[in-house]
């Protein structure tokens, strides 16, 4: 045997769920892209769902003054009492609810409660389903596959302006049926769950008294038509509801990692699970978190001003490309493009072969359908842009778009 080669080592099998683990592909995406850009190549990336400011500066302060007062260590698992104390009051005041301090749990942002949720509400290999929105955030359907319980899709429909027919959910509710994700505003078409909707959601929800609520808000405070709505305003429906939000799409306050919910019942069970995982969030990280919630709000005035600005401009320009038609989100950071016909145009197969020779070929990073789930049944091909970018990008990248249809029409 030559010592300088030794033979490869077998290894060890993975579970089955570690094995069907899913991903984001937007962050697979957003490493194509770094590769591409630093080979030089020049791209307009839409491809990541991150405010494109600066966190602001009395945020950025408060964390400074909190890492020169020696918080540095470990905190209570459900978060310091301070910031429980405010997210209680904002999550309350903003959705006509009452909740209380012991309500509230803070995590390393809003994403691991998603897992903490599935895994506290259905259990392992014994049927247990979660109805979850179709397209939607990929994490949904990976925590349910990874969890053991069946995932049921209820699709988000052009036509109803990117909700899901509440018809629709009654058909899907059985006697498994163990968690409702409801996510408003949406990613990734931006679209919103009207009053009516929620209405019609929770009535149909009594007659099912086993089944919980996630209500992901995480873009609560980008509402551009009309006012911020939760289900968890109806009758009997906050006792089932976790209203899950953060600081991420906020005060941009992405890699800070800080979220939280607010479940009466469901909270010792979840600051459970950060003891049993991350501890307790960044103190520090939580210390900032309460000067964002607690200190002005000017910054989130004026980003809400630019996105819908931006919002206006992407759609205005999107419904001036050939083959291309877009709605016009009500909230969020996204566009949802139907670009069945432009696939047509240039001969493009689907919305990912299209997605790709943009990125290759115009210079355009955008994400497909396919990444947020299944195609909805009938309703054609879509991409996805974030529009957490400067107007100058927005003109530039939809002007490739443009040229590339226009060019590449046969």
């Amino acid at each position: 045997m030559n010592a300088a080669h030794p033979p490869l080592a077998t290894v060890p099998p993975l579970s089955r769920r570690g094995d069907s683990l899913g991903t984001e592909n937007a962050f697979v995406v957003l490493a194509e892209v770094n590769a591409l850009a630093k080979s030089g190549k020049d791209i307009v990336s839409f491809c990541i769902g991150q405010p494109d400011f600066p966190t602001p500066t009395n945020i950025q302060d408060a964390a400074i003054a909190a890492i020169r007062g020696g918080k540095h260590g470990y905190t209570p698992s459900a978060g310091i009492d301070e910031l429980r104390a405010a997210a209680a009051r904002d999550l309350g005041n903003r959705r006509g609810i009452d909740v209380r301090p012991e309500d509230v749990v803070v995590g390393a942002g809003a994403k691991p409660f998603i897992a903490y949720t599935i895994a506290s509400v259905t259990d392992y290999g014994v049927g247990d389903e979660v109805i979850y929105p179709v397209p939607g955030f990929p994490i949904y359907e990976s925590q349910i596959i990874a969890n053991g319980a069946v995932p049921v899709p209820i699709f988000l429909r052009e036509a109803r302006d990117f909700a899901f027919d509440p018809a629709e959910l009654e058909a899907k509710i059985t006697a498994k049926t163990r968690l409702l994700i409801l996510n408003s505003p949406q990613n990734p078409t931006g679209g919103i769950l009207s009053g009516s909707d929620l209405d019609a959601i929770a009535e149909i929800l009594v007659g099912h008294p086993q089944i919980w609520v996630f209500a992901d808000e995480i873009y609560s405070r980008l509402v551009y038509d009309g006012r911020f709505d939760s289900l968890a305003r109806r009758a009997s429906m906050q006792a089932r509801t976790i209203v899950c939000d953060g600081a991420s799409k906020t005060w941009a306050m992405t890699g800070w990692r800080l979220g939280y919910v607010a479940n009466r019942a469901l909270a010792p069970t979840l600051t459970r699970w950060i003891t049993n995982t991350e501890s307790c969030a960044s103190q520090v990280s939580q210390w900032a978190g309460l000067e964002a919630i607690e200190g002005p709000q000017d910054s989130v005035v004026e980003m809400h001003t630019r996105f819908r600005a931006r919002r206006d401009l992407i759609v205005r320009l999107l419904n001036d490309v050939p083959g291309i038609t877009c709605k016009s989100p009500g909230g969020a950071f996204y566009a949802w493009p139907n670009v069945t016909q432009a696939c047509k145009r240039v001969k493009a197969a689907d919305s990912e072969i299209f997605r790709k020779r943009l990125l290759h070929e115009a210079g355009i990073a955008v994400l497909a359908d396919i990444h947020f789930g299944r195609r909805v049944p009938g309703d054609g091909q879509h991409i996805r842009f974030s529009y957490a970018a400067s107007t100058e990008a927005i003109e530039e990248g939809i002007g490739r778009l443009d040229r590339f249809v226009r060019e590449h029409t046969v």
